[in-house]
Protein backbone atom coordinates (compact mmCIF):
# COMPACT_ATOMS: atom_id res chain seq x y z
CA UNK A 1 0.00 0.00 0.00
CA UNK A 2 2.35 2.69 0.80
CA UNK A 3 4.35 1.61 -2.75
CA UNK A 4 1.16 1.94 -4.48
CA UNK A 5 1.12 5.79 -2.72
CA UNK A 6 4.35 6.24 -3.32
CA UNK A 7 4.20 5.65 -7.27
CA UNK A 8 0.99 7.46 -7.30
CA UNK A 9 2.70 10.46 -5.77
CA UNK A 10 5.65 10.24 -7.70
CA UNK A 11 3.14 10.52 -10.81
CA UNK A 12 1.35 13.15 -9.08
CA UNK A 13 4.37 14.86 -9.23
CA UNK A 14 5.85 14.12 -12.62
CA UNK A 15 2.90 15.47 -13.84
CA UNK A 16 2.89 18.77 -12.00
CA UNK A 17 6.18 19.17 -13.00
CA UNK A 18 4.88 18.71 -16.91
CA UNK A 19 2.08 20.93 -16.23
CA UNK A 20 4.61 23.99 -14.72
CA UNK A 21 7.03 23.29 -18.27
CA UNK A 22 4.33 23.76 -20.45
CA UNK A 23 3.16 26.58 -18.65
CA UNK A 24 6.78 28.50 -19.41
CA UNK A 25 7.17 27.99 -22.57
CA UNK A 26 3.98 29.32 -23.46
CA UNK A 27 4.75 32.79 -21.36
CA UNK A 28 7.81 32.15 -22.96
CA UNK A 29 6.98 32.17 -26.68
CA UNK A 30 4.55 35.25 -26.23
CA UNK A 31 7.23 37.83 -24.73
CA UNK A 32 8.80 39.61 -28.06
CA UNK A 33 12.74 38.90 -28.38
CA UNK A 34 14.90 42.03 -27.55
CA UNK A 35 16.27 41.51 -31.09
CA UNK A 36 13.15 42.32 -32.50
CA UNK A 37 12.32 45.11 -30.22
CA UNK A 38 15.65 46.70 -31.35
CA UNK A 39 15.00 46.52 -34.93
CA UNK A 40 11.83 48.33 -34.74
CA UNK A 41 13.60 51.12 -32.36
CA UNK A 42 16.28 51.18 -35.07
CA UNK A 43 14.32 51.79 -37.77
CA UNK A 44 11.91 54.33 -36.44
CA UNK A 45 15.15 56.26 -35.50
CA UNK A 46 16.28 56.36 -38.97
CA UNK A 47 12.91 57.35 -40.42
CA UNK A 48 12.87 61.08 -41.61
CA UNK A 49 11.20 63.81 -39.80
CA UNK A 50 9.23 65.61 -42.70
CA UNK A 51 7.16 67.88 -40.32
CA UNK A 52 8.95 70.42 -40.68
CA UNK A 53 8.97 70.07 -44.44
CA UNK A 54 5.68 70.07 -44.64
CA UNK A 55 4.67 73.38 -42.67
CA UNK A 56 7.93 75.50 -44.10
CA UNK A 57 6.46 76.70 -47.74
CA UNK A 58 9.00 77.30 -50.14
CA UNK A 59 9.40 81.81 -50.82
CA UNK A 60 7.27 82.62 -53.90
CA UNK A 61 10.02 83.79 -57.19
CA UNK A 62 10.05 86.96 -57.38
CA UNK A 63 9.11 88.28 -61.02
CA UNK A 64 10.85 91.27 -63.31
CA UNK A 65 8.33 93.33 -64.53
CA UNK A 66 8.41 91.38 -67.97
CA UNK A 67 7.35 88.18 -66.35
CA UNK A 68 4.32 89.92 -64.74
CA UNK A 69 3.39 91.51 -67.91
CA UNK A 70 3.09 87.93 -69.43
CA UNK A 71 1.75 86.50 -66.15
CA UNK A 72 -2.19 85.81 -66.91
CA UNK A 73 -4.81 87.69 -65.34
CA UNK A 74 -5.93 86.27 -62.03
CA UNK A 75 -2.65 83.64 -61.18
CA UNK A 76 -0.52 84.73 -58.31
CA UNK A 77 2.19 86.62 -58.48
CA UNK A 78 5.07 87.96 -56.42
CA UNK A 79 7.09 91.70 -57.25
CA UNK A 80 9.64 93.70 -55.75
CA UNK A 81 9.23 97.86 -56.35
CA UNK A 82 9.26 100.78 -54.55
CA UNK A 83 6.47 103.16 -53.02
CA UNK A 84 5.70 106.03 -54.89
CA UNK A 85 2.91 107.02 -53.53
CA UNK A 86 -0.04 105.89 -50.86
CA UNK A 87 -3.49 106.66 -51.77
CA UNK A 88 -5.79 105.44 -49.46
CA UNK A 89 -6.07 103.08 -46.31
CA UNK A 90 -8.90 101.68 -44.28
CA UNK A 91 -9.75 98.70 -42.02
CA UNK A 92 -6.35 97.31 -42.17
CA UNK A 93 -6.01 97.77 -46.55
CA UNK A 94 -4.08 99.79 -48.20
CA UNK A 95 -3.36 101.05 -52.03
CA UNK A 96 -0.45 102.14 -53.13
CA UNK A 97 1.10 103.38 -56.13
CA UNK A 98 4.75 101.29 -56.63
CA UNK A 99 7.28 101.39 -59.63
CA UNK A 100 10.56 100.11 -60.10
CA UNK A 101 13.19 100.77 -62.88
CA UNK A 102 11.17 99.05 -65.53
CA UNK A 103 7.70 99.69 -64.87
CA UNK A 104 4.91 100.40 -62.25
CA UNK A 105 2.13 98.89 -59.90
CA UNK A 106 -0.86 99.46 -58.77
CA UNK A 107 -1.65 98.29 -55.29
CA UNK A 108 -5.16 97.50 -54.93
CA UNK A 109 -6.77 96.78 -51.16
CA UNK A 110 -3.23 95.11 -49.70
CA UNK A 111 -3.36 93.80 -46.70
CA UNK A 112 -1.61 96.43 -43.95
CA UNK A 113 -1.96 97.35 -40.91
CA UNK A 114 -2.22 101.31 -40.00
CA UNK A 115 1.46 101.11 -38.13
CA UNK A 116 3.13 99.45 -41.40
CA UNK A 117 0.97 102.17 -43.51
CA UNK A 118 3.74 104.55 -41.72
CA UNK A 119 6.16 102.79 -42.66
CA UNK A 120 5.38 102.85 -46.57
CA UNK A 121 6.92 105.98 -47.23
CA UNK A 122 7.91 106.86 -50.81
CA UNK A 123 11.31 105.00 -52.15
CA UNK A 124 10.26 101.92 -49.85
CA UNK A 125 11.37 98.58 -51.21
CA UNK A 126 8.49 96.25 -50.61
CA UNK A 127 7.83 92.64 -51.56
CA UNK A 128 4.22 92.02 -52.64
CA UNK A 129 2.35 88.58 -53.63
CA UNK A 130 -0.92 88.86 -54.35
CA UNK A 131 -3.15 88.36 -57.58
CA UNK A 132 -3.10 90.09 -61.10
CA UNK A 133 -6.55 91.76 -62.08
CA UNK A 134 -7.92 94.10 -64.84
CA UNK A 135 -10.91 96.30 -63.53
CA UNK A 136 -12.19 98.08 -66.79
CA UNK A 137 -8.44 98.18 -68.22
CA UNK A 138 -6.77 99.22 -65.04
CA UNK A 139 -4.45 95.82 -64.46
CA UNK A 140 -3.19 96.08 -60.48
CA UNK A 141 -2.44 93.23 -58.29
CA UNK A 142 -5.43 92.65 -55.75
CA UNK A 143 -5.72 90.82 -52.24
CA UNK A 144 -2.10 91.04 -51.47
CA UNK A 145 -0.01 90.38 -48.74
CA UNK A 146 3.56 92.73 -48.47
CA UNK A 147 6.30 92.16 -46.72
CA UNK A 148 9.23 95.64 -46.80
CA UNK A 149 12.61 94.37 -47.98
CA UNK A 150 15.38 94.77 -45.33
CA UNK A 151 18.05 96.43 -46.73
CA UNK A 152 16.76 97.40 -49.66
CA UNK A 153 17.94 100.51 -51.94
CA UNK A 154 15.52 103.23 -52.35
CA UNK A 155 14.28 104.60 -55.61
CA UNK A 156 12.01 107.42 -56.52
CA UNK A 157 10.83 107.95 -60.37
CA UNK A 158 11.19 110.75 -62.22
CA UNK A 159 8.43 111.97 -63.81
CA UNK A 160 8.63 109.99 -67.86
CA UNK A 161 6.87 112.79 -70.84
CA UNK A 162 3.88 110.62 -72.13
CA UNK A 163 2.77 113.87 -73.66
CA UNK A 164 3.38 112.34 -77.72
CA UNK A 165 2.04 108.88 -76.80
CA UNK A 166 -1.53 110.79 -75.68
CA UNK A 167 -3.98 108.91 -78.27
CA UNK A 168 -1.44 105.79 -79.21
CA UNK A 169 -1.06 102.26 -78.86
CA UNK A 170 2.17 102.64 -76.66
CA UNK A 171 0.70 104.74 -74.19
CA UNK A 172 -0.75 101.86 -72.31
CA UNK A 173 2.82 100.00 -71.88
CA UNK A 174 3.35 102.72 -69.25
CA UNK A 175 0.32 101.99 -67.21
CA UNK A 176 0.39 103.32 -63.23
CA UNK A 177 3.80 105.08 -63.85
CA UNK A 178 4.71 108.27 -62.77
CA UNK A 179 4.58 110.28 -65.76
CA UNK A 180 4.30 114.03 -67.26
CA UNK A 181 1.96 115.93 -69.98
CA UNK A 182 2.91 118.87 -71.25
CA UNK A 183 1.07 121.58 -73.12
CA UNK A 184 -2.37 120.61 -72.48
CA UNK A 185 -5.37 122.89 -72.99
CA UNK A 186 -8.19 122.75 -70.45
CA UNK A 187 -11.28 122.22 -72.56
CA UNK A 188 -15.34 122.20 -70.82
CA UNK A 189 -16.74 119.50 -69.02
CA UNK A 190 -20.31 119.37 -68.87
CA UNK A 191 -21.88 117.69 -65.79
CA UNK A 192 -25.48 115.31 -66.30
CA UNK A 193 -27.67 118.79 -66.66
CA UNK A 194 -26.08 120.42 -69.57
CA UNK A 195 -23.66 122.58 -67.44
CA UNK A 196 -20.25 123.49 -68.54
CA UNK A 197 -17.52 123.84 -66.64
CA UNK A 198 -13.91 123.83 -66.44
CA UNK A 199 -14.20 120.73 -63.83
CA UNK A 200 -16.72 118.96 -62.13
CA UNK A 201 -16.90 117.34 -58.11
CA UNK A 202 -17.42 113.95 -59.71
CA UNK A 203 -17.30 112.43 -62.73
CA UNK A 204 -20.89 113.83 -63.44
CA UNK A 205 -20.77 117.23 -61.59
CA UNK A 206 -22.70 115.98 -58.76
CA UNK A 207 -20.44 116.10 -56.31
CA UNK A 208 -18.69 118.70 -53.74
CA UNK A 209 -15.93 119.96 -52.44
CA UNK A 210 -13.81 117.01 -51.09
CA UNK A 211 -15.03 114.70 -53.61
CA UNK A 212 -12.67 113.21 -56.92
CA UNK A 213 -12.26 116.06 -59.32
CA UNK A 214 -12.60 115.68 -62.99
CA UNK A 215 -11.90 118.30 -65.64
CA UNK A 216 -11.04 117.83 -69.76
CA UNK A 217 -8.05 118.41 -71.60
CA UNK A 218 -7.12 118.52 -74.92
CA UNK A 219 -3.77 117.73 -77.29
CA UNK A 220 -3.35 117.52 -81.46
CA UNK A 221 -7.39 117.51 -81.62
CA UNK A 222 -8.59 115.10 -79.06
CA UNK A 223 -10.20 115.24 -76.01
CA UNK A 224 -8.74 113.22 -72.85
CA UNK A 225 -10.13 113.08 -68.89
CA UNK A 226 -8.30 113.85 -66.06
CA UNK A 227 -8.91 113.03 -62.45
CA UNK A 228 -7.58 114.21 -59.00
CA UNK A 229 -7.98 111.42 -56.79
CA UNK A 230 -9.53 112.74 -53.48
CA UNK A 231 -8.27 109.65 -51.63
CA UNK A 232 -4.80 110.43 -52.96
CA UNK A 233 -5.03 114.46 -53.12
CA UNK A 234 -7.55 115.68 -50.93
CA UNK A 235 -8.90 119.23 -50.80
CA UNK A 236 -6.33 120.73 -48.80
CA UNK A 237 -3.27 119.93 -51.52
CA UNK A 238 -1.96 122.22 -54.26
CA UNK A 239 -3.07 119.94 -56.53
CA UNK A 240 -7.06 120.47 -55.42
CA UNK A 241 -6.65 123.90 -55.26
CA UNK A 242 -5.21 124.49 -58.87
CA UNK A 243 -7.66 122.42 -60.69
CA UNK A 244 -10.26 124.48 -59.03
CA UNK A 245 -9.27 127.27 -59.89
CA UNK A 246 -8.66 126.17 -63.50
CA UNK A 247 -10.39 127.79 -66.71
CA UNK A 248 -11.33 126.54 -70.11
CA UNK A 249 -8.81 127.44 -72.60
CA UNK A 250 -5.46 127.86 -70.08
CA UNK A 251 -2.57 125.99 -71.25
CA UNK A 252 -1.24 123.69 -68.73
CA UNK A 253 1.43 121.29 -67.70
CA UNK A 254 0.54 118.13 -65.49
CA UNK A 255 1.71 115.10 -63.50
CA UNK A 256 0.49 112.03 -62.30
CA UNK A 257 0.06 108.51 -62.15
CA UNK A 258 -1.12 106.82 -65.47
CA UNK A 259 -4.31 105.16 -63.64
CA UNK A 260 -6.85 103.80 -66.71
CA UNK A 261 -10.41 103.83 -66.69
CA UNK A 262 -12.14 102.62 -69.78
CA UNK A 263 -9.55 104.50 -71.29
CA UNK A 264 -6.53 106.36 -69.98
CA UNK A 265 -7.72 108.26 -66.75
CA UNK A 266 -4.58 110.09 -64.92
CA UNK A 267 -4.47 110.75 -61.22
CA UNK A 268 -2.96 113.93 -61.67
CA UNK A 269 -1.00 114.88 -58.55
CA UNK A 270 0.47 118.31 -59.82
CA UNK A 271 -1.15 120.76 -62.55
CA UNK A 272 1.16 123.86 -63.54
CA UNK A 273 -0.79 126.94 -65.99
CA UNK A 274 1.60 127.89 -68.51
CA UNK A 275 -0.75 130.64 -70.25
Amino acid sequence: MRKFISVILALCLVAALAACAGDTTQESSTEPSSSASESSASEESTEPDTSEDQTDAEPADVMSYDEYVAAELDTEVTIEAYVQAKQSWWEDKATVYAQDEDGAYFLYDMACSEADYELLTPGTCIRVTGFKSEWSGEVEIIDGTFEIVEGGDSFIAEALDVTDLLGSEELIDHQNQFVQFKGLTVEASQDANGNEAAFLYNYDGSGSDGDDLYFNVSYNGETYTFTVESYLCDNTTDVYKAVTALEVGQTIDAEGFLYWYEGVNPHITSVTVVE
